[in-house]
């Protein structure tokens, strides 16, 4: 068997190059069969089905895509695709990869491995690849090696001209969210990266950390940073509901303890001081200089924190709530000069909306202090129309951050409004509005991505077996490249 050429595609406009800019496209393409002499009709029965599958098996192609790639490894999509006019049932992709390269997990496809000969068969929901179709399955590489000679169904591969290079140490403008943006600080309405650009940051909420804390392992988080792609995580400390009242120490340990995790990843981590019951923030004023001090002196040097004071204020003014947050403000400043500090607004955090009110309230009577942002939550199934048209205008008015949202109603549950929310998601991408999505856990409730069960079975965590409906959509969401401005 002739081996196939494999060859690094270079990018075929700016804006492909600008949204995959730490990724090196790899093409690996079934060359099409030679036409065959006229052969006589085939009768009914197996002869007929191994001349379809073999006609089939000609028009399928093999795109690996390394959409990532770090010092140590790399990521790797797969699409496979039906040119022909019929259907592809069953597909099987194998290459080899160097001496000290190695697969250490992948999703969508069943493996084996013979010395350095990787085999990849369908599952059974990606077998059927239908004409103009496309499938795909995924893998994460430990070593920076690439694949080669690659078959598909057992047909060779089609290549360019030259052989690929490894990857480079350190390719230009790539790197994790917060290699490429650094400090992050509010500009006017927006939230800026170190160069002044306004970024917006994706990516997933904690559910309670007293409830869940064995979904957060380092398999989940390095699928958050590496298969989602994930900007931002966001630590919840819950003060009741058994949460850091309970035990204080516990609790400020925990968090910062995910905060190093998720820094380990490159990821910004916003630091959740979860009230809920009661709505009223100054009840704990007390406990939240206490946690506030704690983690912003265990962190002060790093540049990727983001602290959130209060979750969802309600049942009080926003008078109060401004007056809870030049408090603590003020706290944090003394230890981290540089933080952005996100406040919660009325009404659990709806700029006031749920109780009848809008975001007027807070335009018209800020919080005094710099470099703050504003939360807004939404949950696509029980706020509709009045919510989406507050954070459009209030975005042009003052700095937010959607700290929370789900795509089922206020509570996580019920049937999921992906409608609604790609709304929400097409608005905030127009004004470049951050978001964290709720929840990263096996809750049994909708919102939660993973099915129930998934984390006490320590995953999988790679790609999408385990997820929801609601966990295949965001991370759908996530995934897409970001455009992070660096000049």
């Amino acid at each position: 068997m002739t081996p196939a050429r494999l060859q690094l595609r270079p990018a075929a406009a700016a804006a492909a190059a600008a949204a995959l800019a730490s990724a090196l496209l790899l093409t690996l393409t079934t060359a099409p069969a030679a036409p065959a002499a006229p052969a006589p009709p085939a009768p009914d029965g197996a002869d007929a089905v191994t001349a379809r599958t073999r006609a089939a098996d000609a028009r399928l192609t093999a795109q690996i895509t390394r959409t990532t790639a770090w010092h140590t490894g790399y990521l790797v999509d797969v699409s496979i695709t039906n040119g022909g006019d019929i259907p592809a049932d069953g597909w099987t992709v194998e290459f080899d990869l160097p001496a000290g390269t190695t697969v250490r997990s992948h999703w969508s496809a069943t493996k084996t491995q013979q010395g350095q000969h990787f085999r990849f068969t369908n599952v059974s929901y990606n077998a059927t690849v239908a004409p103009g179709g496309r499938q795909g399955f995924g893998f994460i590489a430990v070593g920076t090696g690439l694949p080669k000679n690659c078959t598909i169904n057992g047909l060779p591969c089609e290549g360019g001209p030259t052989a690929p290079t490894d990857p480079p140490t350190d390719p230009s403008a790539s790197g994790t969210p917060v290699d490429v943006n650094g400090q992050l600080e509010v500009c006017g309405t927006k939230l800026c990266n170190e160069h002044g650009n306004p970024v917006q940051l994706r990516g997933m909420s904690t559910h309670g950390t007293q409830w869940y804390p064995q979904c957060l392992t380092d398999g989940s988080l390095d699928a958050l940073a590496e298969d989602w792609r994930a900007d931002v995580l966001r630590v919840s400390t819950y003060v009741q509901e058994g949460g850091y009242e309970t035990d204080p120490a516990h609790f400020t340990a925990l968090a910062d303890s995910l905060i190093e995790q998720a820094s380990e990843r490159g990821m910004y981590v916003i630091v959740d001081w979860h009230i809920l019951d009661p709505g009223d923030p100054m009840a704990n004023l007390h406990h939240a200089r206490k946690f506030f001090t704690d983690i912003a002196q265990r962190n002060k040097g790093r540049e990727n924190i983001l602290y959130e004071i209060a979750n969802e204020p309600n049942g009080v003014s926003w008078s109060r709530i401004k007056s809870y947050a030049e408090r603590i403000i003020p706290v944090i400043r003394d230890i981290d000069a540089d933080a952005p500090v996100l406040v919660g607004t009325r009404a659990w955090s709806s700029l006031g909306v749920s109780a009848g009110a809008d975001e007027s309230e807070v335009v018209n009577n800020p919080v005094n202090a710099s470099n703050i942002m504003y939360t807004f939550h939404f949950y696509a199934g029980s706020h509709r129309g009045a919510y989406l048209a507050a954070l459009a205008r209030a975005a042009d008015r003052i700095p937010l951050f959607v700290t929370e949202f789900g795509t089922q109603n206020y509570a996580g549950e019920g049937a999921n409004d992906f409608g609604m929310s790609q709304r929400y998601l097409d608005l905030m991408a127009d004004k470049k509005i951050s978001w964290v999505n709720w929840n990263f856990s096996d809750d049994h409730r909708s919102g939660a991505v993973f099915h129930p069960g998934t984390c006490a079975d320590n995953g999988p965590w790679i790609g999408t077996s385990s997820l929801k409906p609601a966990g295949v959509w965001i991370r759908d969401r996530i995934r897409t490249p970001d455009s992070f401005a660096t000049d």
